[in-house]
């Protein structure tokens, strides 16, 4: 069966700092429990639309392997990236994730690092990203013994718009007050450090095994935006795991995954309108906010028409290496 583009029904995640109203980007939806996370591109989520309804995208990639996760994904039959919308309705617990090296010397094939889009932040709202200058691996140790882990975080006001970048091995957190997209290696490696007394696990030999004192993390510059009055196009962040573009269309447009001679898979979420993307071959399917699209690297050529307008972020594998953003 060939593959065309995936729609994929969100999984959404329950987490006691979550939020019960998700209708600023799931329009009408209201949970009894406290929602976290929506997962997009997660290992269970399900396709919504076409023959291959009903099906995992981690079976998907294990059957198409590069048809589906293109020739820039480390594995062939797993996919490469994970977005999620985030919902800090409480803070998070203050967490950190290994890098590559550090996740491998645990038997797993890669590590976490990630970004944040900040699709909305109320006045205030901040994040926790990395440690205050100074404090060493041992400061902090004992400063969550103590309880008292959160004054020794670099903590930063975050505003509509900005892009974060947190490298493995950064210890941070999220305070309320936002709604985030992120994009991240596919992987769920997550070390719960300190937790404001909420009775969850926490992991503190493998978390400070896996803490850095320095890392790459911090707001991306931005790169500002191009393109005509019908096609605004902006790349938030490019890193050696994922680049993420923003853009606004108010007219039909062309896209391919074909980059430096390589095929890549692309996943689209719609932040706000609506859009028609269009493949050859097979059905248009429709995106709303909240929804993603998986553009398999097989299918090279797609269009995006508006209804009125849309903003998407487009999320991919980089076709070649890329250093890690410049960052404030």
């Amino acid at each position: 069966m060939e593959l065309y583009p995936l729609l994929l029904l969100p999984e959404f995640s329950p987490r006691p700092w979550g939020a019960t109203d998700l209708s600023p980007i799931y329009a009408g939806r209201k949970f009894a429990e406290k929602i976290g996370e929506a997962w997009l591109t997660g290992d269970e989520c399900r396709v919504a639309n076409g023959p291959l309804a009903g099906r995992r995208l981690a079976d998907l990639a294990e059957n198409y392997g590069r048809d589906l996760v293109g020739d820039a994904a480390r594995e062939p039959n797993r996919f490469p990236l994970l977005l999620k919308f985030l919902f800090p309705h409480d803070k998070l617990s203050v967490q950190v994730h290994p890098d590559d090296a550090c996740a491998q010397r645990v038997g797993q094939p890669w590590g976490k690092t990630e970004c944040w889009y900040v699709l909305h932040a109320e006045k205030g709202a901040q994040v926790a990203l990395g440690l205050k200058p100074g404090v060493t691996r041992r400061q902090l140790e004992q400063a969550i013994r103590e309880t008292r882990a959160e004054e020794l975080l670099n903590w930063i006001d975050i505003h509509t718009g900005e892009m974060i970048y947190v490298a493995g091995g950064t210890v941070h957190a999220i305070a309320p007050g936002s709604i985030l997209v992120e994009t991240q290696q596919s992987s769920d490696t997550t070390y719960r450090l300190y937790d404001y007394g909420r009775p969850r696990p926490l992991h503190l030999e493998q978390g400070m095994q896996a803490v850095k004192e320095k890392t790459g993390s911090g707001k991306v510059k931005n790169a500002g935006s191009n393109g005509a009055r019908q096609r605004e196009q902006q790349e938030l962040i490019a890193s050696p795991f994922f680049v993420v573009e923003k853009l606004a269309l108010k007219e039909p447009s062309l896209f391919t995954t074909l980059e430096a001679g390589q095929r890549l898979v692309e996943v689209l979420v719609a932040v706000n309108g609506c859009g028609v993307l269009e493949a050859a071959g097979s059905q248009p399917v429709t995106f709303a906010p909240g929804e993603a699209i998986v553009m398999p690297a097989c299918v090279q050529e797609f269009r995006v028409r508006p209804q009125w307008s849309v903003e998407f972020l487009r999320a991919r594998v980089p076709a070649h290496a890329r250093p890690e953003p410049a960052v404030v």
